[in-house]
């Protein structure tokens, strides 16, 4: 299928944290006819995530922390366990998952996977994330993780067996989507 888009107009609705825009476009419908729609569209940029597994262990590097946009739709505590992930921040996907690696979980890694891509929240949300997983032993740990200070990042950093984490994600301990993607991953593919 393709489509033919014209932007007509883009209006910057906020440019605090990141960017929200309104945008006003033609849309050509597959039956030829011509439709004028406006949507926002918030743009915080690229990411990525990684989940850390130990084959030796069973187990998997997850974090913990305060989400508010979560706390704003009911999550009673505001915190969301999660694969680590942070932006791109100009640098590409590897480079940023590693930097994204040390500074919230402590562990230096050097070799990742890519294992896909994915649009998150396509209907409102520009941001693309790379998905990544890597293997992990006590070696690599060379501090305590937690986050960057200057970022407001508080990160608990958890080691979960990976049948546990698989159970939680049944129970509602574990209800963020990369990260139920990448523990699926896993157990698809056989790794744990």
């Amino acid at each position: 299928m393709t489509t033919s888009v014209k932007i007509l107009n883009t209006e910057i609705l906020s440019d605090n944290w990141y960017v929200l825009r309104k945008i006003s476009y033609e849309y050509l419908k597959k039956d030829g006819t011509k439709q004028v729609q406006s949507r926002e569209a918030y743009d915080r940029g690229n990411g990525a995530t990684i989940l850390l597994y130990n084959k030796t262990t069973g187990t998997v590097i997850l974090t913990r922390q305060f989400r508010l946009p979560t706390f704003v739709n009911g999550n009673e505590s505001g915190l969301l366990i999660e694969s680590c992930a942070g932006l791109l921040d100009k640098d590409d996907p590897e480079d940023a998952i590693r930097r994204e690696t040390e500074e919230e979980t402590g562990y230096k890694i050097t070799e990742v996977q890519k294992i896909f891509e994915a649009y998150m929240s396509p209907g409102s949300v520009t941001e693309i994330v790379y998905f990544f997983i890597a293997a992990y032993d006590k070696t690599m740990k060379v501090a305590d993780g937690g986050g960057v200070e200057h970022e407001e990042e508080n990160i608990e950093v958890l080691e979960i067996p990976f049948t546990q984490a698989l159970e939680m994600i049944t129970s509602g301990g574990i209800k963020d989507g990369k990260t139920i993607m990448l523990l699926q991953y896993l157990r698809l593919h056989g790794i744990l």
